[in-house]
């Protein structure tokens, strides 16, 4: 979604909103907030325009013989939830052991980029994104942690502050081995 450059979205329509909530968008501090927030949301969406196969360009060199986990922790998650519209932010830890060929380490934030720059409920993007790692570097294990905290909760609902969610995926061997996953989960653990 590229609400800047829809035109079946555009100005007037974030016009309207503010007038339906009671506000006058012709106000000096109004003026040019539909532009702002339609660049906003472009930015916001942006992972709808990318392709995560060209994120994951892998390398042979360096990476074949190597077969211990890798994993990034503390890679930062912003999206925004797709019920209410209402951000969601936190931390994501992506690791892989790979089979052979590695993937840039920036890659796995750029992933994480990805997926979150959509619509989203963190358990899918728990899953897209581990998923794509199995899919696009064939790894041998693939291990995601998500924590985040949502807007929607906080703000509206329940209205407890300060509250974390979850998620995980497991694939390959992290799934099936015992020692494998508890390794990945040492490794994942936030530092304190």
């Amino acid at each position: 979604m590229d609400a800047s450059n829809d035109p079946e979205f555009g100005i007037a329509d974030w016009q309207r909103l503010l007038r339906s909530i009671g506000e006058d968008p012709s106000r000096q501090g109004l003026a040019e907030t539909p532009g702002r927030v339609s660049r906003a949301w472009a930015h916001w969406t942006r992972g709808y325009k990318q392709d995560p196969a060209t994120i994951l360009k892998t390398f042979a060199d360096g990476g074949e013989s190597y077969d211990e986990l890798i994993v990034v922790r503390q890679i930062p998650v912003y999206s925004h939830c797709e019920h209410h519209l209402a951000p969601f932010f936190g931390h994501a830890t992506v690791g892989y052991l790979p089979s052979g060929h590695i993937v840039g380490l920036s890659k796995l934030t750029r992933l994480v980029n990805c997926f979150a720059a959509r619509l989203q409920v963190q358990e899918r993007l728990t899953a897209q994104i581990a998923q794509s790692l199995l899919e696009h570097l064939q790894p041998k294990a693939v291990g995601v942690i998500i924590r985040c905290r949502h807007m929607c909760m906080e703000s509206r609902g329940i209205a407890v502050a300060g509250e974390e969610t979850v998620t995980s995926a497991m694939l390959g061997n992290l799934k099936t081995n015992p020692a494998q996953r508890a390794e990945f989960l040492a490794l994942a653990e936030r530092p304190d």
